[in-house]
């Protein structure tokens, strides 16, 4: 009796674990995994290659995606929920999701409404206080105030409420893909304040160049036939 005691508590032990790290896996928002390349999610999503916007390309290529429920098609299931979500590469792998939730959906909710929803697939909340950037620039970042967050050692999910229209948004993030796709976008905007006065140069000697050719043009066109 005892021993079949033990047994049913060691099967409820390990039941009750296992549900917990299905719960907190962290490494995916609905079926969009990080690490994933920019070909899958913009299949999976039903949008083209070319429609993501390259915001660096050296020293390494961060680029972004920006799927909205108007015009596209849905990215997975209860899609009314998610208003938009922004996906963030490094170097073709997905590092970064900032989510919009619909205003509609979320009317009336509470932020622990919200909050009990996505613990219910991630666990337990924590509330540090603290800001998360929604922005992926390096020169300007958007913060918003931190208002849940649900985290590990290799990934992070960040519940906010946005200063400007009142909506709820979530911004989750490889930290790892993270640190290494700040440092590089730190490192374009270095490079690109020190090559900017060759730059300008550039742009103004092809500028000269192009108005003296059209001059020249308009000249090989006008002398011939001109008459006084």
């Amino acid at each position: 009796m005892v021993s079949s005691l033990r047994f049913l508590i060691s099967v409820l032990c390990f039941a009750s674990f296992s549900s917990v790290c299905i719960a907190q896996d962290l490494s995916k928002y609905r079926d969009f995994q990080f690490g994933m390349t920019l070909d899958s999610v913009a299949k999976q999503i039903q949008m083209k290659t070319t429609e993501a916007k390259t915001i660096h390309e050296r020293p390494a290529v961060i680029q972004t995606l920006e799927w909205n429920q108007v015009g596209y098609s849905a990215p997975g299931a209860k899609t009314t929920s998610v208003r938009s979500i922004r996906f963030d590469f490094y170097n073709g792998e997905l590092w970064k999701m900032v989510v919009t939730y619909n205003p509609a959906e979320t009317n009336g909710l509470t932020a622990n409404d919200i909050m009990e929803a996505i613990s219910e697939a991630y666990g337990t909340a924590t509330t540090p206080g603290d800001s998360v950037s929604v922005s992926n620039s390096s020169t300007y970042e958007d913060q918003e105030k931190v208002l849940a967050r649900w985290d590990d050692a290799q990934y992070s999910y960040n519940l906010y409420r946005s200063s400007y229209g009142n909506t709820f948004g979530l911004v989750a993030f490889s930290k790892m893909l993270d640190l290494m796709a700040r440092n590089a976008s730190l490192e374009a905007d270095r490079l690109d304040k020190l090559e900017a006065p060759a730059r300008e140069l550039a742009r103004q000697k092809k500028q000269a160049d192009e108005a003296r050719a059209a001059q020249e043009a308009a000249r090989s066109i006008n002398k011939p036939k001109f008459h006084p």
